[in-house]
């Protein structure tokens, strides 16, 4: 099974988006995927920015980025744009970093004018850097998350059911893709 790397691009451990990646993480996992996690705010802040990868933390971030046959990237959405967080991590990375990837965006916001951050912000980004696909992306608005008296309690089921839907068809695309592949073996018949 293809290795997915699950993102996230909030500064926060506890935010809804950091969340919602969890629920999509544990999916793929379901799924037989083996899922690795990469939390950005982790990273060392003055190393991230100043795109320094000889640091021993960024560089293991972009070694585990570049071993991966897939990408979900979890962002919230701020100023109607991902977090910047998310995009410093992502500007480090080699130009092509996602060649031969299949990525799944992934935001949460309050509005749902925020929705459009996701294909008319961070889509452009993603293209650029070359991925093989890229997945239909999913939003979650607030209304959609049940909050509780410690923050995030789920999802509301109608925005669960549409997270797995969204989880299960970029599975899908990336079980096709990686089987597409694997090369065909041929036997010659016995002389």
């Amino acid at each position: 099974m293809p290795t997915i790397l699950a993102v996230s691009g909030s500064p926060s451990p506890v935010s809804s988006t950091h969340q919602v990646l969890g629920l999509a993480a544990d999916r793929l996992a379901g799924r037989g995927h083996r899922v690795e996690t990469l939390a950005v705010r982790t990273l060392p802040a003055a190393e991230l920015l100043g795109a320094d990868l000889s640091h021993p933390q960024l560089a293991d971030a972009a070694a585990q980025f570049e071993r991966a046959d897939a990408v979900v990237l979890a962002t919230p959405v701020y100023k109607a744009g991902c977090s910047g967080l998310l995009k410093a991590f992502l500007d480090v990375l080699p130009q092509f970093a996602l060649a031969g990837k299949v990525v799944l965006p992934l935001a949460t916001g309050g509005s749902l004018a925020h929705v459009l951050a996701l294909d008319y912000g961070l889509r452009p980004v993603l293209m650029s850097m070359k991925p093989r696909a890229v997945s239909e992306s999913f939003f979650v608005h607030a209304g959609g998350i049940r909050k509780g008296p410690c923050g995030f309690a789920g999802l509301e089921p109608d925005t669960q059911a549409l997270l797995h839907e969204a989880t299960d068809h970029f599975a899908d695309l990336v079980e096709s893709l990686t089987e597409a592949d694997v090369p065909t073996v041929r036997l010659a018949p016995a002389a």
